[in-house]
């Protein structure tokens, strides 16, 4: 029953696609031994069908079949078979019968007469032993390989030089117990090296378990499976990959079709180079070459190739593969991999190393710049205040002028009372105390002048806000009281001291009066300046200069603090900027706002030093 169903479906094939060839088409006959998919006749089918149609020209029809009754005991079928194929032949043009597989080409050179008398026959997928030549006829073409099981071997024990066993994976059907037959004759050079276990009379189960438990120094040699001894027939099985999951032995095989599947790899025979010597002896007949003059050689082993996951898992060197080997499946290195990540992590890294090395440029750069702008600001600073100098050279005359009008006064005294007929000591005394209380007061003046229009020396410390406005109303007021300018002070009592530089919050003082000094003078009456200082929050001291001049309009409030802004016409706008350069160090701020009654009122605020710090009188 079942080979009638194969007959039907058979003939049913060649019926469809016959009718739809083209009349011109080339019609070839596929067939293969046991069935299409046992390896590796079914890989050399592939093979054959790429071939055929990429080499040969115009359309070509391929029709497909398979030897079903050589898996089969009773070969009384086998005329049946013939029978078959003989009318299909004769009812069908066919131009050329290909077969694969030793089973399929010894079966049509026995009954060629009967299935295809007249049609070429080209016979390949076959070792050059399994092949009678005897009866090869005029009309076929054998394209066989060669397989040299000793070199195989020989290449073993040059990879593995301990090696002493080999276990043998090959099936028992007729077909392979002919190799296990011939290749045990073709190994007997071994006997007393090397040690062969046959496999071939076991169930593939109890095969894997006999190539899990195998001995130290074992390699495998794989041949091929297509019934195993309990008569399984293996067909669409991965024999191999079964085979090299639980394999604790390396793993050799002859074809190149196993390559990439669990072999180590070696001399093989390459699949491709037959399929593509088949197509070219197909296009020989087919173009009407006779067959009996295309002499064909073996197709042998070919470039050695290596898989080098297996090298790795075995421990092979490949200092002892053959010169020209290839080594395949080799791991890509992290460069391999990533090299356009590792380019963008490099470029990265370069780029932030080049930003890095930028800003350090730049921060010691604007350091640079910060250290020459302090400098210039601290000149600048000391211009200024050697300017306010020569304006208040009248009042500084002015302090000094006094003890030294007191000094020479009670000089003239002490003289007068010790020229007396009765010379009065005790008044002599008092002018001569006079004139060193007025020789410390003029002392005094020089000191503080000095102090207050030097270069910044002083480091920060405790400074009480009401003995700096008090200090620098003392050297003001000559100048103010000319020019009719009066003055009000509400100082608060119990101010905290604040963290600064003495010398800067008298330069900043100084600069806000003689500011608002300026600005009064374009008013000619009704001159007042009022200076404040109170305590608006817990940490903070806030001091106002309040003038009645014409004020300061919304839109110049904005820009009076910049540099180079100026409203009077001899000015150079730079001491209300040193005003907030100042204020600023101190991490205060300076606003401005108009006065309570007219005029402009200009105000500060420094954070206190803390509850432990002096508090001013």
């Amino acid at each position: 029953m079942t080979f009638n169903r194969i007959l039907v479906g058979i003939l049913l094939l060649f019926v469809a696609t016959a009718d739809a060839a083209a009349a011109d088409a080339k019609r070839i006959l596929l067939i293969h031994s046991f069935a299409q998919e046992f390896s590796p006749w079914r890989e050399y089918a592939y093979h054959v069908r790429a071939e055929l149609r990429r080499q040969l020209p115009g359309p070509v029809e391929i029709f497909e079949a398979s030897l079903a009754t050589a898996r089969l005991t009773d070969k009384t079928l086998d005329d049946a078979f013939a029978q078959y194929l003989g009318t299909l032949s004769a009812r069908y043009n066919l131009d050329l019968v290909v077969t694969i597989g030793a089973p399929a080409a010894n079966f049509f050179l026995k009954v060629r007469e009967q299935t295809f008398p007249a049609v070429p026959m080209i016979f390949t997928g076959v070792e050059k032993r399994r092949v009678s030549l005897s009866n090869v006829t005029t009309g076929d073409v054998v394209v066989p390989s060669m397989v040299d099981h000793v070199a195989i071997i020989e290449h073993i024990q040059r990879l593995l030089p301990a090696t002493d066993n080999v276990a043998v994976v090959i099936g028992n059907s007729p077909n392979e117990k002919f190799w296990v037959e011939s290749i045990s004759n073709e190994l007997k050079p071994f006997t007393g090296r090397v040690t062969f276990t046959w496999l071939n009379e076991l169930p593939f189960e109890d095969m894997l378990k006999r190539v899990a438990a195998l001995p130290p120094r074992s390699a495998i040699l794989f041949i091929y499976m297509s019934v195993d001894a309990a008569g399984v027939s293996l067909e669409g099985e991965n024999v191999l990959s079964r085979l090299h999951a639980v394999a604790n032995a390396p793993i050799f095989s002859w074809i190149d079709l196993d390559f990439g599947q669990g072999i180590v790899g070696g001399p093989l025979v390459p699949v491709v180079d037959v399929s593509r010597q088949v197509s070219r002896v197909a296009q020989r007949i087919l173009s009407g070459e006779a067959p009996s003059n295309i002499g064909i050689q073996p197709v042998g082993f070919g470039i050695p190739k290596y898989d080098w996951r297996e090298l790795w898992r075995w421990h092979i060197s490949e200092s002892r593969l053959a010169p020209g080997s290839e080594v395949i499946f080799r791991d890509p290195s992290a460069w391999q991999l990533y090299r356009m990540q590792i380019l963008a992590i490099a470029a990265a890294i370069l780029l932030q190393a080049a930003l890095i090395a930028w800003l350090i440029y730049e921060h010691r750069r604007r350091h640079t710049a910060e250290l020459t702008a302090r400098g210039a600001l601290s000149e600048l600073t000391q211009m200024n205040r050697i300017a306010t100098a020569g304006q208040l050279s009248a009042s500084i005359a002015h302090e000094i002028n006094q003890p030294l009008a007191a000094i020479s006064t009670n000089a003239s005294a002490a003289q007068l009372w010790l020229k007396a007929k009765t010379p009065n000591l005790d008044e002599a005394l008092a002018a001569l105390s006079g004139i060193v209380n007025a020789s410390h007061r003029a002392s005094d003046i020089v000191s503080n002048l000095r102090a207050m229009f030097r270069k910044d020396g002083q480091q920060n410390g405790p400074v009480e806000v009401n003995s700096i406005i008090l200090s620098v109303l003392e050297l003001v007021q000559i100048e103010l009281q000319k020019l009719n300018i009066g003055v009000h002070t509400q100082l608060a009592d119990g101010l905290p001291a604040v963290t600064g530089n003495k010398i800067q919050l008298q330069q900043l003082v100084l600069n806000l009066i003689m500011n608002a000094k300026d600005a009064m003078l374009l008013t000619p009456t009704n001159r007042e300046l009022l200076i404040k200082s109170e305590q608006i929050e817990p940490e903070s001291v806030q001091v106002s200069i309040e003038d009645s001049g014409p004020g300061v309009s919304p839109s110049d409030a904005e820009k009076i603090f910049q540099p180079m802004f100026t409203t009077k016409a001899q000015g150079m706008g730079m001491g209300l900027a040193i005003c907030r350069s100042i204020v600023e160090a101190h991490q205060g701020r300076i606003w401005v706002t108009a006065g309570n009654q007219r005029g402009a009122a200009f105000r500060f605020s420094l954070p206190a030093s803390g509850p432990e710090a002096g508090r001013s009188n």
